[in-house]
């Protein structure tokens, strides 16, 4: 993780951007020490995450949400130090309040997430400007909300917030800036925007990806619209530098071989399913590649939790171990206890020292408490 940190603090220094972790992408304590200093801070989506960034990581925390309640927002205005609205009603409501928290907090600052209604990704569940979506404030919504507004309709916001992208290149990037910019440029160019906060789905430390080029779009727009920019990866913090460990359970036949894993895809690995993709597990391929063809599955009574199609150069044994590679982001935050299996535990390897610590251990208690 540390060299994923230290390509990033080069993007940012290089770039003068300022650069976040993405919470909901990948929050271990553990290694807040190893993110402190390399990054400005962290993004939020909600309260829990917000105050985990203030009270344990440090530096800014940026929060958005498609909406807040009202005893969330009085929380996060405590905490956050961007909190970016998902509509300009949303942020018309709650501007009197806003701006009184601003005045016990100047270093408080308000935006407006935009949709620039341009399409990037692949997968249409993790599609913000898909047909319909709910994230962010279209053009012609925009418009019909100011025209009856009262007086300056921009007062007290002081940045815009996008997020299109999802495992994106700096050339999917560009494709957005250009909508972004024929559709807000106008907005960008007011003189009380400071701010733009570029979201997540950058995959900055992907060995492929063009950083001179990010570095070239950053320096345009904060030149081109004197701003300072915010880019909010997760992902890309975390890329190939953790495993889950898994060991077989048992061996069944049902038309094919199967395996039974002590892990689950629905429970431990969701984007599995989610996405879907296929996670890689060591010394494995895909059917054919090998002659011993498996289909993993995990402990749960959903029919559907499998995680796919493996094959090995030997037959599987109860009791082996197999390990799934790049498993740090979008794993721990977003287990459950499904059916009651316990969750994996959590350990960190210094790769440096070679030392192991286990941080977090499964228990009755963890289950227990999360029904009440």
């Amino acid at each position: 993780m540390a060299h994923n940190l230290d390509i990033l603090r080069r993007v940012a220094d290089e770039s003068g951007a300022r650069i976040l972790l993405a919470l909901k992408a990948f929050a271990l304590p553990a290694i807040f020490d190893l993110i402190r200093g390399r990054l400005d801070g962290v993004c939020a989506s909600g309260v829990y995450e917000a105050r985990l960034g203030r009270h344990e990581v440090g530096g800014q925390v940026h929060t958005f949400g498609p909406a807040y309640a009202d005893e969330d927002l009085d929380a996060l205005l405590l905490v956050t130090d961007h909190l970016s609205f998902n509509t300009w009603e949303q942020w018309a409501r709650a501007r009197d309040r806003c701006m009184t928290a601003m005045a016990r907090r100047p270093s408080l600052r308000f935006g407006l997430r935009i949709n620039p209604e341009h399409s990037v990704g692949g997968t249409a569940i993790y599609d913000p400007c898909a047909p319909y979506s709910r994230l962010g404030t279209t053009r012609d919504s925009l418009e019909r909300d100011l025209a009856g507004a009262d007086g300056d309709p921009w007062r007290g916001l002081s940045g815009l917030h996008f997020h299109t992208l999802c495992e994106n290149d700096s050339h999917a990037l560009a494709e957005t800036l250009s909508a972004v910019e024929e559709r807000f440029g106008d907005i960008l160019a007011r003189d009380g925007i400071r701010w733009v906060n570029m979201g997540g789905g950058h995959h900055i430390t992907r060995p492929d990806y063009d950083r001179s080029h990010l570095t070239t779009l950053i320096r345009e727009i904060r030149r081109r619209y004197d701003v300072e920019v915010i880019l909010e990866p997760g992902e890309a913090i975390a890329i190939h530098s953790g495993v889950l460990v898994s060991t077989v359970l048992d061996l069944p036949v049902n038309g094919m071989n199967l395996a039974i894993l002590d892990t689950s895809a629905t429970a431990h690995m969701p984007d599995t399913l989610e996405m879907p993709y296929r996670p890689h597990v060591w010394g494995s391929g895909t059917p054919g590649a090998h002659p011993h063809l498996y289909r993993l599955g995990g402990q749960t009574c959903l029919a559907g939790d499998v995680i796919g199609d493996y094959s090995f150069a030997a037959p599987l044994r109860r009791g082996d171990r197999l390990v799934f590679d790049d498993m740090s982001h979008y794993t721990m935050v977003k287990t459950t206890t499904f059916n009651g299996i316990a969750l994996p535990a959590i350990a960190v390897w210094d790769s440096a020292t070679g030392s192991l610590s286990v941080e977090r251990q499964s228990s009755y208690e963890d289950f227990r408490g999360r029904l009440g």
